[in-house]
């Protein structure tokens, strides 16, 4: 299911997610989506009520139900642009939606841009992977805001820390398409029942704060204050927590702020705890339509999802204990 720009869905049940679906689209979107081990809710409103803006959100689920991706990506543009890119990133979705491993994809998101640079076009992002067998997110950030942490275990929520192995490694974490040199270190977490990770864009924190005397004028909320935000928020229902972090955020802004200056984009994850596979009559449904997309792939098609050839991938389709063995070691939310 892709989503055309368009009214958002409150009302509608949470979308259950198909093998290698890709889900998402660039217009108002206020939606669940249920996958094996993660659930995700999905908040979009476009700069001035617009019916499409430059905020892109994907969601994807893998042929064997283990792997969930996300991506939310800031385009620096709006209308028939963002559409083609937006098409451009749903293909790249899909083509790599069988891989556990999101480095290649972020190589690839940003060569796509590098090329589209040459029209003045680049965007932030964020990319999640979540692996159910092991309870292992992936986060990838591309100039973009850090993503918000609840700890169930802790009942705190904190700002993901960048991984301080990877800094100081040449040019690192830039917005997609300002060089083909960029790195794009991985941050690996142990997401368990109960965690709760907000992945934004970046209107949130540029929300502007009422002046104040002695303060310097132009104060945005930023990372800090967003962060403040979130604690004064009440963490259940979770299902309505992009809402009313929406909300709590327009009433800390200046008087008379009524919506904010760019397109708003509020991701919410939730592990659910289910780590079972994929039932046998879907995963035999979705190879024969990976065995079609092969197959049209050969005849000019778009390229086939093919899966990451590694261990974890392979055998651990196989082997529940290579599965849970991938992650070790991560960093608990």
């Amino acid at each position: 299911m892709s989503q055309a720009p368009g009214k958002p869905e409150a009302d509608a049940p949470p979308h259950t997610m198909q093998c290698m679906e890709v889900w998402g689209g660039f217009g108002q979107s206020d939606n669940g989506v249920i996958m094996p081990g993660l659930d995700v809710w999905v908040f979009s409103r476009p700069y001035q009520g617009s019916s499409e803006g430059g905020d892109v959100h994907y969601v994807s689920s893998c042929g064997t139900g283990r792997i969930s991706r996300l991506l939310v990506a800031d385009v620096s543009g709006h209308g028939a642009s963002v559409a083609t890119i937006a098409k451009d990133l749903r293909d790249l979705m899909r083509r790599y939606v069988n891989f556990v491993d999101q480095r290649v994809f972020v190589e690839r998101l940003n060569g796509s841009f590098v090329e589209l640079s040459k029209n003045g076009l680049f965007a932030t992002a964020a990319v999640a992977t979540f692996f159910a067998p092991s309870q292992t997110l992936t986060v990838t950030n591309a100039g973009h805001p850090r993503p918000l942490l609840y700890s169930r275990e802790r009942r705190a929520w904190r700002l993901m820390t960048e991984d301080a192995r990877e800094s100081g490694k040449g040019l690192a974490n830039l917005p997609l398409g300002l060089s083909e040199e960029t790195t794009y270190p991985n941050i690996m977490l142990q997401a368990t029942k109960g965690d709760v990770v907000v992945i934004y864009s970046d209107s949130l924190i540029e929300a502007p704060l009422e002046d104040t005397p002695g303060a310097k004028p132009g104060r945005l909320l930023g990372a800090e204050g967003l962060l403040d935000v979130a604690r004064s928020v009440q963490i259940e229902p979770v299902e309505t927590l992009a809402t009313r972090l929406y909300a709590a955020v327009l009433a800390r802004a200046a008087r008379g702020t009524q919506t904010l200056g760019d397109d708003v984009t509020i991701l919410v994850l939730r592990p659910n705890g289910n780590r079972e596979a994929v039932p046998f009559f879907e995963r035999v449904w979705a190879a024969v339509r990976f065995l079609g997309v092969a197959a049209a792939s050969l005849v000019g098609g778009r390229a086939a999802p093919w899966p990451e050839m590694s261990r974890t991938n392979v055998l651990g389709s196989m082997f529940k204990s290579v599965s849970e063995g991938y992650g070790k070691g991560a960093e608990r939310i």
